[in-house]
């Protein structure tokens, strides 16, 4: 018999085949806690028209509405794929600790889901990037962020 996290891994794999084979992108992902599965998600880009439904973050979203959190702290990702810039971030934010992931970025290049433009665009100044960033100084800018702080009833994240 497997071990968890082996069938973990190769149910992501298997969505990453199913949405490959009808046209969708060929990534999965499943997030668990502890042994239970609480959410799967294929990539559903086109199918979609969203260019954020990676298959992480239909599967963050998920987990997140089932769990009534924001906060994924004590689950585990596991990817077909190792995970985009925008999915690490997502991943990030939703303070999942551990990530297991079958193929490699270099893996994904091969087939035509080239990251590396956009790692390269993250260590570059603002002012070098290819999608032009001002940062337009307008007063008060920062109130929200005062208002927010001040908010007895705010929930910190």
């Amino acid at each position: 018999m497997q071990s968890l996290p082996a069938e973990f891994l190769a149910e992501a794999l298997r969505l990453a085949r199913e949405h490959a084979r009808s046209g969708g992108g060929p990534f999965g992902a499943v997030i668990t806690n502890g042994s239970e599965i609480i959410s799967s998600g294929g990539n559903q880009v086109t199918r979609a028209n969203d260019p954020t439904a990676h298959a992480e973050i239909v599967a963050i979203r998920a987990a997140c509405q089932r769990l009534g959190t924001f906060r994924l702290d004590g689950c585990v990702l596991y990817a077909s794929c190792e995970p985009c810039p925008m999915c690490l971030a997502a991943i990030y934010w939703a303070r999942i600790p551990r990530v297991i992931f079958a193929a490699t970025r270099a893996d994904a290049a091969q087939a035509g889901f080239d990251d590396a433009a956009i790692y390269a665009e993250l260590a570059r100044p603002l002012a070098e990037r290819t999608v032009r960033m001002e940062h337009a100084s307008v007063a008060d800018s920062a109130g929200p962020f005062q208002i927010w702080k001040a908010n007895a009833r705010r929930v910190d994240y």
